[in-house]
């Protein structure tokens, strides 16, 4: 990695407070003076944009934003929808327990069954809240997404100028929050994506697979163009899945042509799967991977001249 990606990965990997978020830009700033800061949506997310989306043939994305530590891992097993749906069941058993010895303790206490149940209700949704949204950020962000980040970066200190032209990069805002910073952007520059082609990089430093989940009409028009640059090396696969069959919430899920890319593991009977990230163990920041993306990228905007 650049001297720029590790000052990134030492000082500026946590950034969930809007004074954490504000101290990223301006030092982005200051590296990439071209840069514009453009702020949307209801929460006012500012997505970081620099190179012309009008024009540009790829847009290279990925969120800037971190969230709370959490006591449990975030898992995603892309390809096995019944063990990521079991997973998020067991996470919402301690609040569920919570609610009901509260309302129990509550009922005792006065006697009246709804006003106990909406209080424990209620008091679930903060913790739930708290938890996971309003809690300490966490200062462990290697994979999610420090790494996707660092792609960005990469890919902007290395690319030639006149293929400079044909790549527009934006860092989006607020996905941990529900993908708002990404769907800020979609409204403002709706008529400018059409049937571009958008990358989207999501923790793509803590595994040896690395996938690319394609839209059906990014398959179709770029299918070939991503097979041909994304390629398997002896320590890393690429795999390149249909998003009908591969669930991979980020960004990318809001554009037609939309790819999103993350590293992923592999276990027996559960396949690939994704976690650590959300936690104090999310540290892992493999360079092979930045090294794989951003000349595979490179190639890709080079193959455009085809």
């Amino acid at each position: 990695m650049t001297e720029l990606s590790e000052k990134i990965l030492s000082d500026y990997q946590t950034r969930k407070t809007k004074k954490q978020k504000t101290a990223f830009i301006e030092f982005m700033g200051q590296q990439f003076p071209q840069m514009k800061v453009e702020q949307a949506g209801f929460f006012k997310s500012r997505n970081l944009i620099i190179g012309d989306v009008e024009n540009a043939d790829v847009i290279f994305t990925a969120h800037y934003d971190t969230c709370a530590r959490l006591p449990f891992p975030n898992f995603i097993a892309p390809k096995n929808l019944i063990a990521t749906i079991l997973y998020s069941i067991l996470i919402c058993v301690p609040f569920f327990v919570f609610t009901t010895a509260l309302c129990i303790l509550l009922i005792e206490i006065t006697s009246k069954f709804l006003l106990s149940y909406w209080i424990s209700v209620i008091a679930m949704v903060i913790a739930f809240y708290f938890i996971m949204f309003g809690g300490r950020p966490n200062k462990n962000t290697a994979n999610d997404n420090t790494s996707g980040v660092i792609v960005l970066v990469e890919l902007l200190l290395s690319l030639p100028e006149e293929d400079m032209k044909k790549a527009a990069f934006v860092f989006f805002d607020n996905e941990e929050n529900g993908l708002l910073g990404s769907g800020a952007f979609r409204k403002v520059h709706k008529q400018a994506m059409g049937g571009k082609l958008l990358i989207n990089f999501d923790c793509v430093s803590d595994g040896d697979n690395i996938m690319l989940v394609c839209t059906k009409k990014a398959l179709k028009k770029y299918g070939n163009a991503l097979k041909k640059t994304f390629l398997s090396t002896d320590e890393k696969r690429i795999l390149i899945e249909k998003s009908m069959t591969t669930l991979y919430p980020s960004d990318q899920m809001g554009f037609s042509h939309g790819v999103g890319v993350a590293a992923m593991k592999k276990m027996p009977i559960i396949g690939y799967y994704l976690d650590r990230i959300h936690t104090k163990h999310d540290t892992v920041m493999d360079n092979r991977n930045i090294d794989l993306l951003r000349s595979a990228s490179e190639n890709l905007l080079k193959s455009f001249d085809d």
